[in-house]
């Protein structure tokens, strides 16, 4: 019994070395080595300095950017550590209330959108995180963008194109606009237009004593 018993630890101690330890230890390691970015949560870098991920939306308000598909997790919306689906049913009246209430907000963001409302921008994901948007949902958006930022809706379209993720292959779901990094680039490119002149010549701010 006394041997059988040892027997018993010892193989418990080694499966849990190797399982516990030696496993998560190696596919650590080997993740890290063939992919990076993504074993580090697919940060998104700029000048330094983490400003969030490729797979969690963030909030957006301002009229000049691209808004991103609503939130189910409370109170802070695009909460990682509650991440959960509204779980609300098409009779429930909470579900109601609450399209109705993001539809309200696209009309005061946009009086003159014209078109049915693409159902991401109203409803939540069922991780309550989508960091992705439809190409309808971005077109939507493109004309309020348009006249908040002073660009062109050819401008737009083109960076919608640029941060559009197409799968391999048809069946494996729609493309979807990637919001946050797509957000980035309009940034970089309201605070490019503010630097230069009449004539495309850079200007420096002149600090006031």
């Amino acid at each position: 019994m006394f041997r059988t018993l040892s027997t018993t630890l010892r193989l418990f101690v080694l499966l849990a070395l190797l399982t516990g330890l030696v496993y998560p230890l190696v596919t650590l390691g080997l993740a890290q080595l063939l992919f990076p970015r993504q074993s580090r949560g697919s940060l998104l870098v700029r000048h330094g300095r983490v400003v969030g991920s490729a797979l969690i939306g963030q909030e957006i308000r301002g009229r000049k950017y691209f808004w991103p598909r609503p939130s189910a997790t409370t109170p802070v919306p695009y909460d990682a550590d509650a991440s959960n689906a509204s779980n609300t049913a098409p009779t429930n009246p909470r579900l109601v209330a609450d399209i109705r209430r993001r539809l309200a907000r696209l009309e005061t963001a946009d009086p003159n959108a014209h078109g049915p409302v693409p159902i991401d921008l109203v409803t939540t994901s069922g991780s309550g995180l989508d960091p992705d948007i439809s190409l309808a949902a971005a077109a939507y958006q493109i004309p309020r963008i348009a006249r908040a930022g002073g660009l062109s809706p050819a401008t737009l379209k083109k960076l919608v194109h640029t941060y559009t993720r197409r799968p391999p292959v048809s069946f494996l779901g729609p493309p979807v606009v990637a919001v946050l990094p797509l957000d980035l680039a309009l940034h970089h490119l309201y605070g490019r237009r503010k630097r230069l002149g009449v004539n495309g010549r850079t200007t420096k701010a002149t600090p006031r004593g």
